[in-house]
């Protein structure tokens, strides 16, 4: 006889896990184990997230592009950089 448990069977040990997860609160978290972190200066924001890119022809100013591949080695990340805080900025105010 196999010991090996049926889907069901995880699906409903998966269903009693999460069921008893979702009614505890945070101070019933043991965290005796795991030391506090409170020095941050050596994390990597982004390390693994890469947000999905798409490819598109943009018409730019030819002094604009020129002043970014002249002053960035990766020019298209720092166009991208520059679009980005332009639209956080602007996001706020919406």
């Amino acid at each position: 006889m196999s010991s090996e448990r049926t889907a069901k069977e995880i699906e409903q040990l998966i269903a009693e896990d999460e069921a008893r997860l979702a009614k505890m609160t945070d101070a019933d978290i043991d965290y005796s184990d795991i030391p506090p972190v409170r020095d941050f200066s050596g994390w990597e924001r982004g390390k693994f997230y890469r947000p999905v890119k798409d490819q598109v022809t943009l018409r730019l100013d030819r002094y604009m592009l020129d002043w970014f591949r002249h002053n960035h080695e990766k020019y298209q990340t720092a166009i991208n950089a520059a679009l980005r805080e332009h639209m956080d900025r602007h996001r706020k105010t919406l």
